[in-house]
């Protein structure tokens, strides 16, 4: 997905209207992040940018793999975490919680299938039957123990909060801004939220790439406010066809067969950022069901054709 309007003509139309406005990028997550807001008063921007910032940082801190430092991957190394963060369990209870409703389908711990898959794929193959079979061994939520004071795993279980940390941090992002005083803002920390309008007074608008094409836009979300998420069979494949990728079918070590991406709006990023993922496994028919049950939420489905 991406925002419309480059950070120029942003500020252009902002100043037509007695407005300032600042937009920040940076690396998050592994991908590009980036803030625009829009005020009066050029302090309060870049304070809100500073903070909003601070807020993503503090996130990846908590749950972030790519980080050997993180709650998350000193969690998996021992298999117990006293005092965790406080975003850490946010995710987790929620990533938990999604698993219960969706009876696996997502699961925060399918992590002992990356390895498995990255060094097949390095190797320009699929792996081997038995060795995925006895990591899918290793998957299920219920190995997991959640108490205030300390989060532990069963023997074996690693945990990934890959398909909630980039909405989470959405969320967080936009809830520093608004703190500021922040009126009108377009988070991207690789999921999005909106708040408020273009300084012209004219709404946000969030583009869907196509799966098949993602330097294209399939759809248009317009006016576009709170938060959306994309999961896509696109994102990391290891196959040309993309029938195998990042997205892991809990019960079978495989990737869902069914759609190429799905695209969820909702009330925050967190829900957006797991229901996006959570579809991807059950499929269309699943995932319609679940986004209906969940309040504030809609969904775009693309299959494989």
């Amino acid at each position: 997905m991406s925002s419309f309007g480059g950070p120029l003509a942003f500020r252009t139309l902002a100043a037509e209207h007695g407005l300032q406005s600042r937009t920040r990028a940076g690396l998050a997550f592994g991908t590009t992040v980036a803030l625009t807001v829009a005020g009066r008063d050029t302090g309060t921007l870049d304070g809100a940018l500073s903070d909003g910032f601070a807020a993503m940082r503090a996130v990846e801190a908590a749950g972030s793999l790519l980080r050997a430092d993180s709650a998350l991957s000193r969690l998996n190394r021992a298999g117990r975490l006293d005092a965790p963060p406080e975003h850490l369990l946010t995710m987790l209870r929620f990533a938990l919680d999604l698993a219960e409703r969706t009876e696996g389908a997502f699961d925060p711990t399918v992590q002992p299938l990356w390895p498995v898959w990255a060094q097949a794929s390095a190797r320009g193959a699929r792996p081997d039957p038995a060795t995925l079979r006895a990591a899918v061994a290793w998957i299920g939520w219920r190995r997991v123990s959640v108490a205030p004071d300390r989060v532990l795993l069963e023997p074996g279980t690693a945990l990934t909060l890959n398909a909630v940390i980039q909405g989470y941090a959405a969320d967080r992002a936009m809830a520093a801004l608004r703190a500021r005083g922040i009126a009108d803002a377009f988070v991207d920390t690789g999921e999005f939220g909106a708040v408020g309008t273009h300084p012209d007074g004219t709404p946000w608008r969030l583009g869907i790439a196509d799966p098949r094409d993602p330097g294209t836009l399939a759809a248009t979300l317009a006016p576009f406010t709170g938060f959306a998420a994309t999961s896509g069979d696109y994102n990391m494949s290891f196959s040309p066809d993309h029938a195998d990728h990042h997205i892991f079918d809990p019960a079978t070590g495989y990737s869902p067969g069914g759609l190429s991406s799905v695209t969820v709006t909702a009330e925050t990023g967190l829900v957006a950022d797991g229901l996006s993922t959570a579809c991807m496994v059950l499929g269309a028919e699943r995932g319609h069901r679940l986004v209906a049950g969940w309040p504030g939420c809609s969904a775009r489905f693309v299959g494989k054709t």
